[in-house]
């Protein structure tokens, strides 16, 4: 445990108690500066979990907005014992993390079911109020288990997991995987510009993120060990919004680049992806973000429900993959963040054909306090 982590740690704490502590209300829209130093932390620092295990859960739910924690609710549907596609929840749960022994000591596969069970309770009951309607689809075990994995309890997983769902990725869980395939596509144009020696390359194999990323898309790369690696890019990813894993896929491409370059059958390396490392990576992701130019952030188009398409231009990444040395954080990073923290409010006020391929700067006229999504938030503690 070293002074800094201990330091970090406190910083987190103080701002934690402060948020809990304010009362003062907000108006619709109006960004929380807690959680804005909470993002800013989290780039900088990282979640110290080792020093104190409560900062991921306490600042997931933050992150989330959960605030109902009621455990009859839960109960009740529990209570209600296996839901119509309880074989299909039992057929992927017992591989979930299969070989991550922290997470089986710790998660067991009653605890999986249950908590899938209860989501589609939970969405059998909102279905004439709700827009979109939820069941189980695969992969959404794997996207559990860090939920279960990081909270104290399983009420609060299963609440954090819902609002997750349900606002943040809602169309990467409809029976037609649409948010996912739309990840994907958007997966091969970035690439294509970031790199495209090495998108031609995996072209010429007739290779495109279909084939070789659709798990990591899915599962927001939760598929790819080792969890302690997942749950601190999952910080980042909440944090500044889960749009961004299309990136921080790139990002993995780019750490194997040479490898895939020199085989003659890169989809042997592409199957399993090597051990995440979460640092490299999200310095990748921002350094993407910060290479935009200002005008870049009104490139960025939004689709229904947080599925964000970026525009890039030519010539964006010149292999400057880590951190500028004098530590600047690109300003786009937080504007996004806002951008991802207040479009399931957006998507309320406008229809879907509204949202699609119309310019962020256009979009976000619609909301309330939308000057400060479009300036650089204080970076100050």
């Amino acid at each position: 445990m070293s002074a800094s982590q201990e330091t970090t740690a406190h910083s987190f704490n103080r701002i934690l108690n402060h948020t809990k502590s304010t009362s003062k209300p907000r108006a619709t829209g109006e960004p929380d500066d807690g959680t804005r130093k909470l993002r800013r932390l989290i780039l900088v620092d990282g979640i110290p979990s080792s020093v104190d295990s409560t900062l991921r859960p306490r600042i997931w739910k933050i992150l989330l907005r959960v605030n109902d924690l009621s455990a009859d609710r839960f109960l009740c549907y529990v209570a209600r014992g296996p839901c119509e596609v309880r074989e299909k929840i039992r057929n992927d749960t017992f591989r979930t993390l299969a070989t991550d022994k922290g997470f089986k000591e710790r998660v067991r596969e009653d605890m999986l079911v249950r908590l899938l069970d209860a989501f589609v309770w939970r969405n059998h009951d909102r279905q004439e109020s709700s827009q979109l309607g939820f069941t189980y689809v695969q992969g959404m075990n794997v996207l559990a288990a860090p939920f279960l994995y990081t909270m104290p309890s399983e009420v609060e997983a299963f609440y954090c997991f819902a609002k997750f769902i349900e606002e943040c990725c809602p169309l990467y869980v409809q029976p037609t995987l649409e948010g996912v395939h739309r990840g994907l596509k958007l997966l091969d144009r970035c690439l294509k510009i970031v790199d495209p020696e090495l998108y031609a390359h995996l072209r010429s194999k007739n290779l495109s993120a279909e084939i070789y990323a659709f798990p990591s898309v899915l599962t927001l790369c939760a598929c790819t060990p080792p969890l302690d690696q997942v749950l601190q890019l999952w910080d980042f990813l909440l944090a500044f919004g889960v749009h961004l894993n299309v990136l921080c896929v790139i990002a993995q491409l780019l750490l194997m680049r040479e490898d895939v370059m020199a085989s003659p059958s890169p989809m042997r390396l592409l199957r399993t992806f090597p051990p995440l490392e979460a640092l490299p990576v999200i310095g990748i992701a921002v350094t993407l973000v910060r290479d935009l130019p200002t005008e870049g952030i009104s490139s960025l188009y939004l689709i229904e429900y947080c599925i964000l398409s970026v525009a890039f231009k030519d010539q964006l990444f010149k292999s400057r993959y880590n951190r500028t040395s004098n530590n600047k954080i690109p300003q786009q990073i937080f504007v996004l963040a806002e951008i991802g923290a207040y479009v399931f409010e957006l998507a309320i006020q406008v229809s879907r054909a509204s949202i699609l391929d119309v310019p962020v700067r256009q979009c976000l006229s619609l909301l309330p306090m939308h000057h400060i999504y479009l300036e650089s938030p204080p970076l100050s503690q």
